[in-house]
Protein backbone atom coordinates (compact mmCIF):
# COMPACT_ATOMS: atom_id res chain seq x y z
CA UNK A 1 0.00 0.00 0.00
CA UNK A 2 0.91 3.65 -0.72
CA UNK A 3 1.88 5.62 2.35
CA UNK A 4 4.81 5.89 4.99
CA UNK A 5 7.09 3.01 5.33
CA UNK A 6 5.70 0.35 7.68
CA UNK A 7 8.50 -1.37 10.11
CA UNK A 8 7.14 -4.19 12.21
CA UNK A 9 9.16 -6.17 14.66
CA UNK A 10 9.48 -10.32 13.72
CA UNK A 11 7.25 -10.58 17.89
CA UNK A 12 4.13 -8.52 16.01
CA UNK A 13 4.34 -9.89 12.79
CA UNK A 14 3.71 -13.35 14.33
CA UNK A 15 0.86 -12.04 16.33
CA UNK A 16 -0.70 -10.55 13.78
CA UNK A 17 -0.87 -13.54 11.90
CA UNK A 18 1.18 -12.08 9.06
CA UNK A 19 2.11 -15.04 6.42
CA UNK A 20 5.69 -15.71 6.46
CA UNK A 21 5.82 -14.69 2.18
CA UNK A 22 5.42 -11.27 3.06
CA UNK A 23 7.44 -9.14 0.71
CA UNK A 24 10.36 -7.65 2.05
CA UNK A 25 13.85 -7.41 3.23
CA UNK A 26 14.72 -8.50 7.30
CA UNK A 27 17.93 -6.39 8.24
CA UNK A 28 19.34 -5.58 11.59
CA UNK A 29 18.80 -1.75 12.33
CA UNK A 30 17.28 0.44 14.49
CA UNK A 31 14.10 2.05 12.98
CA UNK A 32 13.78 5.76 12.60
CA UNK A 33 12.99 7.73 16.21
CA UNK A 34 13.51 4.70 18.31
CA UNK A 35 15.40 4.96 21.64
CA UNK A 36 18.06 2.53 22.03
CA UNK A 37 17.05 0.33 25.59
CA UNK A 38 13.58 0.30 23.61
CA UNK A 39 11.55 -3.15 22.45
CA UNK A 40 12.37 -2.10 18.96
CA UNK A 41 16.57 -2.06 19.13
CA UNK A 42 18.80 -4.29 17.84
CA UNK A 43 15.58 -6.76 16.76
CA UNK A 44 15.14 -8.10 13.39
CA UNK A 45 12.52 -5.64 11.17
CA UNK A 46 9.92 -6.00 8.24
CA UNK A 47 10.41 -3.28 5.59
CA UNK A 48 7.83 -3.44 3.59
CA UNK A 49 8.74 -1.80 0.29
CA UNK A 50 5.57 0.82 -0.43
CA UNK A 51 4.50 1.80 -3.96
CA UNK A 52 6.76 4.76 -5.01
CA UNK A 53 4.48 7.89 -5.00
CA UNK A 54 3.72 10.05 -8.54
CA UNK A 55 5.25 13.16 -8.42
CA UNK A 56 2.51 15.96 -7.86
CA UNK A 57 1.07 17.63 -10.85
CA UNK A 58 3.56 20.28 -12.73
CA UNK A 59 6.63 18.47 -11.05
CA UNK A 60 8.98 16.43 -13.36
CA UNK A 61 9.65 13.26 -11.92
CA UNK A 62 13.48 13.04 -10.87
CA UNK A 63 15.20 10.21 -12.72
CA UNK A 64 17.78 8.06 -10.75
CA UNK A 65 20.56 6.07 -13.06
CA UNK A 66 24.28 5.67 -12.17
CA UNK A 67 25.12 8.21 -14.87
CA UNK A 68 23.42 11.20 -13.04
CA UNK A 69 25.42 14.37 -12.42
CA UNK A 70 25.54 14.95 -8.70
CA UNK A 71 24.07 18.28 -7.65
CA UNK A 72 25.91 20.69 -6.22
CA UNK A 73 25.41 24.14 -5.24
CA UNK A 74 22.76 25.62 -7.47
CA UNK A 75 23.93 28.59 -9.51
CA UNK A 76 22.60 32.22 -9.27
CA UNK A 77 19.89 33.07 -11.65
CA UNK A 78 20.41 36.05 -13.76
CA UNK A 79 23.42 36.89 -16.38
CA UNK A 80 25.97 33.94 -17.03
CA UNK A 81 29.76 34.96 -15.29
CA UNK A 82 30.54 34.83 -18.81
CA UNK A 83 28.14 37.32 -20.35
CA UNK A 84 29.51 41.18 -21.04
CA UNK A 85 27.96 44.22 -20.21
CA UNK A 86 27.01 45.61 -23.85
CA UNK A 87 28.62 48.93 -22.63
CA UNK A 88 31.74 47.16 -22.38
CA UNK A 89 31.34 44.88 -25.14
CA UNK A 90 30.46 48.47 -27.28
CA UNK A 91 33.64 50.41 -25.97
CA UNK A 92 35.73 47.46 -26.80
CA UNK A 93 34.78 46.70 -30.48
CA UNK A 94 35.00 50.46 -31.08
CA UNK A 95 38.42 50.30 -29.79
CA UNK A 96 39.13 47.73 -32.51
CA UNK A 97 38.47 50.31 -35.57
CA UNK A 98 41.48 52.40 -33.87
CA UNK A 99 44.06 50.12 -34.40
CA UNK A 100 46.10 50.76 -37.39
CA UNK A 101 45.21 47.02 -38.77
CA UNK A 102 41.69 47.69 -38.78
CA UNK A 103 42.63 51.59 -40.31
CA UNK A 104 44.30 49.17 -43.17
CA UNK A 105 40.86 46.92 -43.78
CA UNK A 106 38.79 49.77 -44.19
CA UNK A 107 40.55 51.87 -46.43
CA UNK A 108 41.42 48.48 -48.68
CA UNK A 109 37.96 48.09 -48.62
CA UNK A 110 36.74 51.81 -49.87
CA UNK A 111 39.08 51.22 -52.61
CA UNK A 112 38.16 48.73 -54.51
CA UNK A 113 35.90 49.06 -57.21
CA UNK A 114 33.02 47.13 -57.50
CA UNK A 115 32.97 44.67 -60.39
CA UNK A 116 31.05 45.63 -63.30
CA UNK A 117 27.23 43.98 -63.98
CA UNK A 118 25.97 43.04 -67.14
CA UNK A 119 23.17 45.18 -68.33
CA UNK A 120 19.94 44.88 -70.26
CA UNK A 121 17.71 47.29 -71.81
CA UNK A 122 14.77 47.87 -69.15
CA UNK A 123 12.08 46.72 -71.85
CA UNK A 124 13.62 43.87 -72.26
CA UNK A 125 14.34 43.11 -68.61
CA UNK A 126 10.55 43.50 -68.01
CA UNK A 127 9.61 41.18 -71.19
CA UNK A 128 12.23 38.56 -69.99
CA UNK A 129 9.95 38.83 -66.68
CA UNK A 130 6.86 37.54 -68.16
CA UNK A 131 5.19 41.17 -67.94
CA UNK A 132 4.56 41.20 -71.15
CA UNK A 133 5.81 42.24 -75.00
CA UNK A 134 8.30 44.40 -75.20
CA UNK A 135 6.47 46.58 -77.67
CA UNK A 136 3.55 46.61 -74.22
CA UNK A 137 6.43 47.00 -71.86
CA UNK A 138 8.14 50.47 -74.20
CA UNK A 139 4.43 51.91 -73.49
CA UNK A 140 4.19 50.80 -69.88
CA UNK A 141 7.66 52.36 -69.43
CA UNK A 142 6.49 56.01 -71.09
CA UNK A 143 3.31 55.70 -68.88
CA UNK A 144 5.73 56.84 -66.30
CA UNK A 145 4.58 54.12 -64.20
CA UNK A 146 8.62 51.77 -63.88
CA UNK A 147 11.44 53.05 -61.51
CA UNK A 148 14.62 52.16 -61.22
CA UNK A 149 15.90 52.22 -57.36
CA UNK A 150 13.14 54.96 -56.64
CA UNK A 151 13.17 57.19 -59.53
CA UNK A 152 10.75 57.12 -62.66
CA UNK A 153 13.00 54.91 -65.63
CA UNK A 154 13.19 56.13 -69.06
CA UNK A 155 12.60 54.42 -71.99
CA UNK A 156 15.91 52.59 -73.37
CA UNK A 157 17.39 52.82 -69.82
CA UNK A 158 20.20 50.23 -69.03
CA UNK A 159 19.74 47.93 -66.06
CA UNK A 160 22.02 45.27 -64.33
CA UNK A 161 21.00 42.53 -61.75
CA UNK A 162 21.82 44.72 -58.73
CA UNK A 163 18.93 47.20 -59.30
CA UNK A 164 15.32 47.31 -57.90
CA UNK A 165 12.90 47.39 -60.53
CA UNK A 166 9.09 48.50 -60.10
CA UNK A 167 5.69 48.75 -61.78
CA UNK A 168 3.42 50.47 -60.11
CA UNK A 169 4.91 50.01 -56.65
CA UNK A 170 5.26 46.48 -56.97
CA UNK A 171 8.93 44.75 -57.08
CA UNK A 172 9.70 42.71 -60.17
CA UNK A 173 11.36 39.53 -59.74
CA UNK A 174 13.20 39.07 -62.43
CA UNK A 175 14.41 35.45 -63.72
CA UNK A 176 18.03 34.28 -63.86
CA UNK A 177 19.94 32.40 -66.75
CA UNK A 178 19.83 29.62 -64.09
CA UNK A 179 16.29 28.99 -63.90
CA UNK A 180 14.07 26.27 -65.80
CA UNK A 181 12.69 26.20 -69.21
CA UNK A 182 9.86 28.91 -69.81
CA UNK A 183 6.42 27.52 -70.58
CA UNK A 184 4.62 27.48 -73.46
CA UNK A 185 1.46 26.33 -74.43
CA UNK A 186 -1.04 26.47 -77.85
CA UNK A 187 -4.34 27.03 -77.61
CA UNK A 188 -7.54 26.75 -79.97
CA UNK A 189 -8.90 29.85 -80.60
CA UNK A 190 -12.59 30.16 -81.12
CA UNK A 191 -14.46 33.13 -83.26
CA UNK A 192 -15.83 35.97 -80.75
CA UNK A 193 -13.02 35.82 -78.36
CA UNK A 194 -10.75 38.83 -78.01
CA UNK A 195 -6.70 38.92 -77.33
CA UNK A 196 -6.64 40.66 -74.48
CA UNK A 197 -7.27 41.11 -70.94
CA UNK A 198 -8.61 44.87 -70.87
CA UNK A 199 -12.06 45.54 -73.01
CA UNK A 200 -14.06 48.04 -72.44
CA UNK A 201 -16.85 45.87 -73.69
CA UNK A 202 -16.31 43.11 -71.95
CA UNK A 203 -16.58 40.42 -74.68
CA UNK A 204 -15.38 37.17 -73.90
CA UNK A 205 -11.24 36.42 -73.47
CA UNK A 206 -8.91 33.94 -74.27
CA UNK A 207 -7.41 34.63 -71.31
CA UNK A 208 -9.88 33.64 -69.02
CA UNK A 209 -9.46 30.03 -70.25
CA UNK A 210 -5.71 29.67 -69.91
CA UNK A 211 -4.11 28.32 -66.29
CA UNK A 212 -2.87 30.47 -63.85
CA UNK A 213 1.38 30.81 -63.57
CA UNK A 214 2.53 31.44 -60.32
CA UNK A 215 4.82 34.53 -60.36
CA UNK A 216 4.69 35.26 -63.66
CA UNK A 217 1.83 35.60 -66.53
CA UNK A 218 1.56 34.83 -70.31
CA UNK A 219 2.48 36.82 -72.84
CA UNK A 220 0.11 35.91 -76.40
CA UNK A 221 2.57 34.90 -79.22
CA UNK A 222 1.01 37.27 -82.24
CA UNK A 223 -3.16 38.05 -81.94
CA UNK A 224 -6.23 36.93 -83.96
CA UNK A 225 -9.19 39.29 -84.44
CA UNK A 226 -12.38 39.13 -82.68
CA UNK A 227 -13.52 36.64 -85.75
CA UNK A 228 -11.04 34.93 -86.93
CA UNK A 229 -9.95 31.10 -84.98
CA UNK A 230 -7.19 28.87 -84.67
CA UNK A 231 -4.15 28.17 -83.05
CA UNK A 232 -2.56 30.82 -80.70
CA UNK A 233 0.67 30.61 -78.71
CA UNK A 234 1.13 31.53 -75.46
CA UNK A 235 4.70 31.70 -72.94
CA UNK A 236 6.03 33.19 -69.82
CA UNK A 237 8.86 34.44 -71.43
CA UNK A 238 9.07 37.82 -73.07
CA UNK A 239 12.00 37.26 -75.06
CA UNK A 240 10.93 34.48 -76.80
CA UNK A 241 7.26 35.63 -77.49
CA UNK A 242 9.34 38.50 -79.03
CA UNK A 243 11.43 36.32 -81.28
CA UNK A 244 8.27 34.58 -82.66
CA UNK A 245 6.50 38.21 -83.33
CA UNK A 246 9.56 40.26 -85.03
CA UNK A 247 8.90 41.15 -88.34
CA UNK A 248 12.61 40.79 -88.76
CA UNK A 249 12.36 36.94 -88.40
CA UNK A 250 9.77 36.31 -91.01
CA UNK A 251 7.89 33.90 -89.10
CA UNK A 252 5.60 32.24 -91.06
CA UNK A 253 1.86 31.68 -90.76
CA UNK A 254 -0.34 29.31 -92.05
CA UNK A 255 -4.25 30.06 -92.91
CA UNK A 256 -7.09 28.44 -94.25
CA UNK A 257 -9.21 30.90 -95.89
CA UNK A 258 -12.71 30.52 -97.01
CA UNK A 259 -14.16 33.27 -99.43
CA UNK A 260 -17.29 34.25 -101.26
CA UNK A 261 -16.06 33.83 -104.81
CA UNK A 262 -13.22 32.35 -106.65
CA UNK A 263 -9.57 33.38 -107.41
CA UNK A 264 -8.28 33.61 -110.80
CA UNK A 265 -4.80 32.13 -111.75
CA UNK A 266 -3.67 35.92 -112.51
CA UNK A 267 -4.59 36.90 -109.25
CA UNK A 268 -3.09 34.37 -107.54
CA UNK A 269 0.04 35.16 -109.79
CA UNK A 270 0.23 38.89 -108.60
CA UNK A 271 -0.60 37.88 -104.81
CA UNK A 272 2.43 36.01 -104.69
CA UNK A 273 4.78 37.87 -107.35
CA UNK A 274 3.87 41.24 -107.33
CA UNK A 275 1.94 41.66 -104.02
CA UNK A 276 -0.98 44.42 -103.24
CA UNK A 277 -0.83 47.79 -101.65
CA UNK A 278 -2.62 48.39 -98.57
CA UNK A 279 -3.01 51.07 -96.60
CA UNK A 280 -0.30 50.32 -93.87
CA UNK A 281 2.13 49.20 -96.75
CA UNK A 282 3.06 46.49 -99.37
CA UNK A 283 1.48 43.58 -98.52
CA UNK A 284 2.82 40.16 -99.87
CA UNK A 285 1.50 36.28 -100.24
CA UNK A 286 4.02 33.61 -99.90
CA UNK A 287 2.18 30.57 -101.08
CA UNK A 288 -1.25 29.97 -101.76
CA UNK A 289 -2.96 27.06 -102.77
CA UNK A 290 -6.93 26.09 -103.74
CA UNK A 291 -8.62 24.07 -101.16
CA UNK A 292 -11.62 22.92 -103.12
CA UNK A 293 -15.24 24.34 -101.12
CA UNK A 294 -18.84 23.66 -102.41
CA UNK A 295 -20.84 25.99 -104.19
CA UNK A 296 -20.00 29.51 -104.19
CA UNK A 297 -17.66 29.24 -101.47
CA UNK A 298 -14.24 28.34 -102.17
CA UNK A 299 -11.41 27.35 -99.34
CA UNK A 300 -7.85 28.35 -99.44
CA UNK A 301 -4.58 27.80 -98.01
CA UNK A 302 -2.77 31.05 -97.40
CA UNK A 303 1.10 31.37 -95.83
CA UNK A 304 2.40 34.99 -95.02
CA UNK A 305 5.44 35.93 -92.81
CA UNK A 306 3.65 39.42 -91.13
CA UNK A 307 1.21 39.44 -88.65
CA UNK A 308 -0.64 42.92 -89.28
CA UNK A 309 -3.72 43.94 -88.21
CA UNK A 310 -6.06 41.72 -90.21
CA UNK A 311 -3.84 41.46 -93.07
CA UNK A 312 -5.02 38.07 -94.87
CA UNK A 313 -8.60 39.70 -94.49
CA UNK A 314 -7.58 42.88 -96.40
CA UNK A 315 -5.31 41.02 -99.38
CA UNK A 316 -8.86 39.19 -100.61
CA UNK A 317 -10.90 42.65 -99.95
CA UNK A 318 -8.26 44.19 -102.28
CA UNK A 319 -8.79 41.41 -104.96
CA UNK A 320 -13.22 42.05 -104.44
CA UNK A 321 -13.71 38.86 -102.20
CA UNK A 322 -15.07 38.63 -98.79
CA UNK A 323 -13.64 36.11 -96.28
CA UNK A 324 -16.47 34.39 -94.58
CA UNK A 325 -14.46 31.84 -92.39
CA UNK A 326 -10.49 32.50 -91.32
CA UNK A 327 -8.70 30.22 -89.62
CA UNK A 328 -4.81 29.85 -88.28
CA UNK A 329 -3.79 26.34 -88.69
CA UNK A 330 0.26 26.89 -87.65
CA UNK A 331 2.48 28.98 -86.45
CA UNK A 332 6.82 28.59 -87.73
CA UNK A 333 7.25 24.79 -86.55
CA UNK A 334 3.99 23.84 -84.71
CA UNK A 335 0.85 23.14 -86.79
CA UNK A 336 -2.62 22.86 -85.44
CA UNK A 337 -3.02 19.55 -84.16
CA UNK A 338 -6.61 18.05 -85.05
CA UNK A 339 -7.08 16.79 -81.21
CA UNK A 340 -6.86 20.12 -79.62
CA UNK A 341 -10.82 21.18 -80.04
CA UNK A 342 -11.94 24.80 -80.22
CA UNK A 343 -11.56 26.23 -76.51
CA UNK A 344 -8.89 23.63 -75.51
CA UNK A 345 -5.50 24.04 -74.75
CA UNK A 346 -1.78 22.21 -74.97
CA UNK A 347 0.92 22.66 -72.61
CA UNK A 348 4.39 21.55 -74.44
CA UNK A 349 6.62 19.25 -72.19
CA UNK A 350 9.81 20.59 -71.68
CA UNK A 351 12.02 19.09 -74.31
CA UNK A 352 9.11 20.41 -76.90
CA UNK A 353 10.05 23.76 -75.82
CA UNK A 354 13.92 23.42 -75.94
CA UNK A 355 13.08 22.67 -79.83
CA UNK A 356 11.06 25.59 -80.40
CA UNK A 357 14.31 27.70 -78.51
CA UNK A 358 16.81 25.65 -80.68
CA UNK A 359 14.15 26.55 -83.41
CA UNK A 360 14.42 30.18 -82.74
CA UNK A 361 17.73 30.23 -82.27
CA UNK A 362 17.76 30.85 -78.83
CA UNK A 363 19.97 29.92 -75.85
CA UNK A 364 18.37 27.42 -73.01
CA UNK A 365 18.66 28.53 -69.54
CA UNK A 366 22.34 28.47 -68.54
CA UNK A 367 23.51 27.58 -71.95
CA UNK A 368 26.59 29.79 -73.36
CA UNK A 369 26.85 30.81 -76.99
CA UNK A 370 30.25 29.07 -78.53
CA UNK A 371 32.60 31.63 -79.88
CA UNK A 372 33.33 31.16 -83.56
CA UNK A 373 36.35 30.09 -84.41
Amino acid sequence: PSGPTVIESQAVREASGFPHHTRGRTRPRTPHGAREGSRFAGEEFIVNKPNRQRPAAGRPASKRTPFRRPEGPRKAQGRSSHAMDPQAAFEEVRGLADRPIALEIVDRARRMKTPELPTEKLQKALADAGLGSRREMERLIESGVVTVNGKTAALGERVTAADAVRVEGRLVHRRSLEEKTPRVLMYHKVAGEIVSRDDPEGRPSVFDHLPRVPGARWVAVGRLDFNTEGLLHFTTSGSLANRLMHPRWEIEREYAVRVLGELTTEQMRILTEEGVMLEDGLAKVERIYEQGGEGANKWYNVVIKEGRNREVRRIFESQGLTVSRLVRVGFGPIGLPNRLKRGQFYELNPAEVANIIKWADMLLPGERRRKKS
